[in-house]
């Protein structure tokens, strides 16, 4: 049941997005492929103590949904460009680990990625309905917006960043 609702989200995001013209990202940088991380929602809010000080970008995909394929380009140029800056995060909800891992071999991030099967980490930052998500948190750690669904264009990611991230 829960990924039947976890399509209709990401058919609904996929619906909502296709109103910007997207762009054609260029291959991510190369860089340190992402990791998958356990420990659930208390290694995800431990994470984030330990961000303060600095804003955070957290990006909920899965590789299942086309929207979060689609803007993963945009997540991995965005967290190089803004190396030292700016932290990224990322939560892998409601996916297999197995095909997850794959999707990180051929789309590489320089940051790593939350296990999220049951979507505890998405509702800490009230993120459990669509796909894909994106949280700003301040350099207080505290979330300063959330916008769900995707990102047509880095352009429009890097616009966000600078707005609730700078």
């Amino acid at each position: 049941m829960l990924r039947v609702l976890a399509l209709l989200a990401c058919s609904a995001a996929v619906a909502g997005c296709g109103s910007e013209p997207q762009e054609s990202p260029a291959k991510a940088p190369a860089g340190p492929t992402g990791e998958l991380l356990g420990g659930g929602k208390p290694a995800f809010e431990k994470r984030l103590r330990e961000l303060r000080g600095k804003p955070v970008v957290v990006n909920k995909w899965a590789s299942w949904c086309g929207p979060c394929r689609a803007e993963f380009p945009f997540f991995a140029s965005q967290a190089d460009k803004q190396a030292g800056k700016v932290a990224f995060l990322g939560v892998n909800a409601q996916d297999v680990d197995a095909d997850a891992r794959q999707f990180l071999r051929e789309e590489p991030i320089p940051y790593p990625s939350y296990i999220d099967p049951d979507q505890e980490i998405a509702g800490v930052f009230n993120a459990r309905v669509a796909f894909p998500a994106t949280a700003f948190y301040d350099a207080k750690g505290k979330l300063v917006y959330l916008k769900q669904g995707g990102y047509a264009s880095e352009s429009k990611l890097a616009e966000d960043i600078g707005r609730y991230a700078g």
